[in-house]
């Protein structure tokens, strides 16, 4: 999003989910997304925003600083929490994943989670945990998180909530659905655009 953003010539690779050697190979550790750029290497996302954005558009250092922000992190993780319960069970029968790499994730990711199946059987509550903090959400638009304009915030929002997308019977209220598509377009992205091409 912020490559696309920004306007940023880039050319993108995808890695299987169970290919360790890659990560580790080019940073010493599996963590993704990685950024090769000329002179280097580096995997932590935000330090990766940072770093593109040359004219501080996003501000991301000042931000990350406030007090607020710890608060919008927290957030962020207690929103994390069932959106990945409820779209985990459906991502890995996305282009993301083969046998192999599905295999390999569904295992890691159910020794914190739990079957897969039973999350499927928990759906209804994760939604409604999820539910009051989308109010939330829907209520700070402006017609972004807390701004008429684009933000580090809306970035590190749409990255959580684009996942939900994929989950069946699940419908974003209009507000949130508006805001995730203008983002999409503000930022030329297509979440699963690399698959395809």
């Amino acid at each position: 999003m912020v490559l696309g953003f920004l306007n940023l010539p880039y050319s993108s690779r995808v890695l299987s989910y169970d290919d360790e050697t890659t990560p580790l190979k080019l940073t010493g550790v599996k963590m993704l997304p990685i950024l090769e750029f000329d002179g280097g290497v580096m995997n932590e996302s935000l330090d990766i925003m940072k770093f593109l954005d040359h004219n501080n558009f996003f501000k991301i250092s000042e931000i990350r600083q406030k007090s607020d922000f710890s608060d919008f992190e927290y957030f962020l993780n207690l929103l994390g929490n069932p959106v990945h319960s409820l779209a985990m069970p459906y991502w890995i029968y996305s282009p993301e994943f083969n046998e192999t790499s599905r295999a390999y994730f569904q295992k890691k990711k159910e020794l914190k989670r739990g079957p897969f199946k039973e999350l499927i059987h928990r759906k209804q509550e994760f939604l409604s945990e999820l539910t009051p903090m989308l109010k939330d959400i829907e209520d700070q638009l402006e017609p972004y998180y807390k701004s008429k304009n684009l933000g580090f915030y809306d970035i590190l929002l749409a990255a959580h909530l684009w996942g939900l997308y994929v989950v069946p019977e699940f419908q974003f209220s209009e507000k949130i659905h508006q805001y995730l598509q203008r983002i999409k377009s503000d930022c030329h992205f297509d979440y699963h655009q690399d698959f395809w091409s």
